[in-house]
């Protein structure tokens, strides 16, 4: 017989009938009521055991943790909690737990306990919601894109090329650590590594997919890059996964209006497909906040900040306007900011995002046309020569989640700019060939994806929207 999931049988509409289910042993009360979980919804299914019926030693495998097989027949409930249950008539212990060892015991673990034990974490009701989440996710950011025309691009993972300008990466080598070859200068000689030039791990996807955007139109790519940034705080990982479109004749308000709908579009997928886990996401993070003092509360519940960003249209503000608005607000003049804005060209914190969108705005915002000196190479200068076609998406309660800017086509302009940061032009010859072969306007955005995950579940820490995180001096599993 098939085995079908816990989720098709909790929403089933008939009973009396035989059915097959595998998953993990939740609890065993009483040596009768399994509570049995296979990952595909938050709930459990109820199996109920006539122990007159089983071998004890049988019964005694069955502990949390465990894996087994059962068979039986699908009935209504008497118990509360739930509509059906299962009453037992074959079971099959397939993979043992030793109830002493076993770490993910039916009680509230610590985030910091479970990051040690990322392997097993998925096992509780929070990480196995935050990764159903995830996984909605990325299906709704693949679906809009494939439907709204766009081709999807795998760009490299090692790169010869800074994309940021951070110089914050990872090298690649198969260079002798201890004896490396050398130039006569002392320095390394690349030219003998694998690559024959020095090579890293890429921070973004971005400078390779405008190529394929300057010939298919409308492209993205969705995949890992990584960051040598040597930070732990809990928005930070070292390796991290990245959605970046890039479309051709676009300006930057095109780029602003895909923004926000692809956002709005993704953000509703979930709400619409994950009622169950966000529910109790939800809960988690009320009864989390009980403990907090008022004033460090979130004013939203999450599904109400989800519906929030889904269903307001996005505020549009010029860096000119936005300093202006913080330089005379009321933080800013009592020196509650802990980093005071004082002049035009400040590159915004995340307290002043915030205060933006939660404070004078009252909904997302699109911050454009940034300082240049803040900003990256390739972002379009403007004609007042000081600003640049840049702009960020803020959401409450995280501040930028998107960055992304109309792109300098110009070849002269982007020499220029390109001459005066150091960028050497022997490195990114390609790319400027895209600004002497058919250039035109284009702009594109990245959003990082643990960050949206972070935003729709309500977890206060990047490293527990990511599977298996990396940081400083973490690289475990």
């Amino acid at each position: 017989m098939k085995s079908k999931s816990i989720k098709e049988l909790l929403s089933t509409d008939f009973n009396l009938q035989e059915v097959t289910v595998n998953g993990w042993v939740k609890t065993f009360r009483s040596n009768r009521f399994i509570a049995l979980n296979d990952g595909s919804t938050l709930n459990n299914i109820q199996c109920v055991v006539d122990f007159e019926n089983f071998d004890e030693a049988l019964l005694r495998k069955v502990s949390t943790g465990a894996a087994i097989k059962i068979k039986g027949t699908l009935v209504e409930s008497q118990g509360r909690g739930q509509t059906v249950e299962i009453q037992v008539s074959e079971l099959e212990v397939l993979g043992t737990s030793d109830p002493d060892t076993y770490p993910i015991q039916p009680k509230k673990h610590s985030l910091e306990f479970l990051r040690e034990k990322a392997h097993l974490r998925v096992r509780t009701n929070t990480f196995a919601a935050v990764m159903r989440v995830r996984s909605a996710l990325s299906f709704a950011i693949h679906n809009y894109f494939q439907k709204n025309g766009f081709y999807n691009v795998h760009t490299p993972i090692i790169t010869g090329s800074d994309a940021e300008g951070a110089g914050e990466m990872f090298r690649v080598s198969t260079l002798d650590q201890k004896k490396p070859p050398l130039n006569e200068d002392g320095s390394i000689n690349f030219k003998e590594d694998f690559f024959g030039k020095e090579t890293n791990l890429t921070v973004s996807g971005q400078l390779e997919a405008e190529t394929y955007a300057m010939a298919l139109g409308k492209v993205y790519t969705f995949g890992p890059t990584f960051r040598a940034e040597n930070s732990n705080t809990s928005r930070h990982l070292a390796e991290f996964w990245m959605i970046e479109p890039e479309v051709a004749f676009n300006d930057l308000d095109a780029n602003m209006d895909l923004a926000e709908d692809f956002i709005k579009e993704v953000i509703t997928y979930v709400l619409e497909n994950c009622q169950e886990d966000l529910q109790f996401l939800e809960q988690r993070l009320l009864d989390e906040e009980k403990t907090k003092p008022q004033a460090e509360r979130s004013a939203m519940a999450l599904i109400e900040k989800l519906k929030f960003v889904a269903d307001n249209n996005f505020k549009r503000v010029s860096y000119t306007e936005a300093i202006d608005i913080l330089k005379n607000s009321t933080p800013n003049k009592k020196k509650k900011f802990q980093y005071p804005i004082e002049e035009w060209g400040t590159d915004l914190q995340s307290e002043h995002e915030r205060y933006l969108v939660e404070k004078h705005f009252n909904c997302p915002v699109i911050l454009f046309d940034y300082p240049a000196k803040i900003k990256a190479f390739y972002m379009r200068l403007n004609e007042d020569g000081k600003t640049v076609r840049a702009m960020d998406i803020l959401f409450p309660g995280i501040g930028e989640i998107v960055g992304g800017s109309q792109r300098e086509e110009r070849l002269e302009v982007l020499q220029e700019k390109m001459k005066a940061l150091g960028i050497d032009e022997k490195e990114l010859w390609w790319y400027l060939d895209l600004r002497k072969f058919g250039s035109a306007v284009h702009s594109g955005f990245g959003l990082g994806f643990e960050r949206l995950v972070l935003f729709t579940t309500g977890m206060g820490n990047i490293r527990d929207v990511i599977p298996f995180p990396r940081t400083p001096q973490n690289a475990e599993f």
